[in-house]
């Protein structure tokens, strides 16, 4: 059992925290059973695992866990990304907040057949908090990195003062593959993709409510939407279980 702070695989842990680590080495840390399971189940093997109490004092790792309060396990595992492709997939562009990119991980996972791209400006995917955020859906789904010059089919972007709701867009419209687009919740989408999106659309909140959705909640919404007017029939779906 390691007793000592100065262990290897403890000060990588730790270095891992920072993201100059994480781009130097292309590894990232998972923390907690439920992860650990997730990357377990999309078949990927840890290149270090630390259980509190079986390899390494339980104060140990929790000195060098990101969760304020400790964690049972930790493991070091190899960053993945995917390349763009899907009948519909998210592209996000500015998206600075960790919790929102790894939330809409999670749901791309659910709701569509397409990763996550990644554009200029983003959090890093394989940050504390977009790991946890992403419960796991960063294992079977790695997300990708691309400029939206470089995205293909048909862009929609989905920004306030659109003009119309998702609901109103057309299905002849909506030919796969489908990239839904957003940028940060205050500067939204950047002019150059814009330009390049051949559809804009919204969705319609109320009057007294707030006046705008994150972007992890927007992604949802709008996969669903897509998802329930069948675009993703191609790719096939199936009903969500709850709880």
């Amino acid at each position: 059992m390691i007793t000592s702070p100065d262990n290897d695989k403890l000060k990588l842990i730790r270095r891992l925290r920072g993201a100059r680590a994480r781009r130097r080495t292309g590894l990232f840390v998972a923390e907690g059973e439920d992860l650990i399971e997730a990357a377990a189940a999309a078949g990927l093997e840890p290149e270090a695992l630390l259980v509190a109490g079986v390899d390494v004092e339980a104060r140990l790792l929790a000195e060098v866990s990101a969760l304020g309060s400790g964690t049972r396990v930790a493991g070091v595992f190899a960053q993945r990304f995917a390349e763009p492709g899907g009948e519909v997939s998210v592209y996000l562009h500015g998206v600075g907040d960790p919790a929102n990119v790894g939330a809409t991980i999670r749901a791309a996972h659910a709701l569509c057949d397409g990763p996550v791209i990644l554009g200029p400006g983003c959090a890093d995917a394989y940050g504390p908090k977009a790991v946890r955020a992403s419960m796991g859906s960063l294992f079977a789904r790695p997300p990708a990195r691309a400029e939206s010059e470089q995205l293909e089919g048909t862009l929609l972007a989905l920004e306030r003062g659109a003009g119309r709701s998702l609901a109103e867009l057309e299905d002849s419209e909506l030919e796969p593959p489908v990239t839904v687009c957003l940028g940060a919740e205050r500067e939204g989408l950047p002019a150059v993709v814009r330009e390049r999106a051949g559809l804009r659309a919204e969705i319609p909140l109320r009057r007294d409510g707030p006046d705008s959705l994150n972007v992890a909640m927007a992604a949802t919404v709008a996969l669903y939407e897509l998802g329930r007017r069948e675009v993703l029939a191609a790719a096939g779906t199936r009903m969500a279980r709850h709880g």
